[in-house]
């Protein structure tokens, strides 16, 4: 069982910048993919970014893109998100997953997200 924990939320400025992280707590961190997804209440959740297990590899959608990159550090366990140009409709829970069946597969495990909110 991997357990995943987010960190960094809060409240900001719109036009700010924030970065999370997602902490995981499992040896083998290095053999899973992490994916970054955000969702409002009422609302369904929405993809924000994956990253290979070797980092080698990020892929966000076209409407995160240069506002939102993802990194990870192997040796931390841990996963960041690296947000810029903060505005209002950001704000949302934000949930990483994660999983070791290969790129493309259905996320296995899932953190209890953590909450950022952009003020304007």
């Amino acid at each position: 069982q991997v357990q995943l924990v987010e960190s960094g939320g809060g409240l900001v400025q719109a036009g700010g910048s924030l970065r999370l992280s997602c902490t995981a707590s499992v040896r083998t961190f290095s053999s899973y993919d992490m994916g970054w997804f955000r969702q409002a209440p009422g609302k369904e959740r929405e993809f924000v970014a994956s990253i290979r297990w070797s980092g080698a590899n990020t892929y966000s959608p076209d409407s995160m893109k240069g506002r939102f990159t993802t990194s990870r550090d192997n040796a931390k366990n841990t996963i960041y998100l690296h947000m810029n140009s903060l505005i209002p409709e950001d704000t949302d829970v934000y949930y990483c997953a994660a999983s070791d069946d290969g790129w493309g597969s259905p996320w296995k495990y899932w953190g209890q997200g953590t909450q950022l909110t952009v003020s304007s």
